[in-house]
């Protein structure tokens, strides 16, 4: 303010609203804002108001048919351009995947748990996802050790990895999806993996790859026995989270 004048808020740039509009909830800002008046509407539909897209409660809460998901997914990539943060429950196809993938130049953190998304597709989309740092893929029965290696061998800065799985329906991968990670993802930092049926020998080789870790979530790994010792010499600095996991005292 200078000279006495107030500026109105209609008159603030549309990055500085767009800004302002990421605080909103996702009924607000796509049904509430652009009511207000055009610059409103045309600030809240510009790429600063998306670049977190964060729609899983909305998407769990509706059980989105694909065709609805597809609409605002498409909506919402296309107004932020290409965004920073997606954050979707069960994306119901590899079509909308593909598209994501076309638009993941700028996306840092991808959250898609209980999507039905394919080994296939992953692999041929996640070369256009290198700027991928935490990866949300919990509950997604349909990829395997081919999604995880493709995703680890394109997401170079990957540093958290999210891979829960279901207590019951275990699917045993006979240790193929920690090797995966053991061998694609050595930037990890944080991995949960609660339910996923590995072995011991599964936990040893991620812990022998990914030897940045500090986080790792091993809840209900019920074949999983652990050296304190080995863990206390080899991996000083980590935060195990074990609980259904066996760890024995070496004399």
């Amino acid at each position: 303010m200078e000279g006495g004048d107030i500026r109105c808020w209609d008159e603030l740039i549309p990055d500085a609203l767009g800004l302002i509009f990421t605080k909103l909830s996702l009924k607000e800002k796509l049904t509430v804002i652009p009511r207000i008046c055009k610059s409103w509407r045309k600030a809240v539909m510009g790429p600063y108001s998306w670049q977190e897209i964060k729609i899983e409660k909305w998407s769990y809460s509706h059980h989105c048919q694909p065709e609805l998901l597809d609409r605002m997914l498409q909506m919402l990539i296309r107004s932020s351009g290409s965004p920073q943060k997606l954050c979707v429950f069960g994306l119901p196809n590899d079509a909308i995947f593909s598209f994501i993938a076309n638009h993941a130049g700028s996306l840092q953190t991808l959250q898609m748990p209980y999507s039905k998304i394919s080994d296939t597709i992953v692999e041929q989309v996640a070369g256009r996802m290198c700027a991928i740092t935490f990866l949300d893929l919990s509950f997604c029965d349909n990829i395997g050790p081919r999604a995880l290696e493709a995703f680890g061998s394109n997401c170079r800065l990957l540093s958290g990895l999210r891979r829960n799985m279901h207590y019951f329906g275990w699917v045993c991968h006979d240790d193929d999806e920690a090797h995966a990670i053991a061998t694609t993802m050595p930037e990890l930092k944080h991995l949960e993996i609660d339910y996923l049926c590995i072995t011991t020998e599964g936990v040893l080789d991620i812990l022998s790859g990914c030897r940045k870790l500090v986080f790792l979530d091993l809840t209900c790994s019920s074949d999983v026995l652990l050296d304190e010792k080995f863990l206390n010499e080899r991996c000083p600095g980590l935060e195990l989270h074990i609980d259904f996991a066996y760890m024995y005292f070496s004399d």
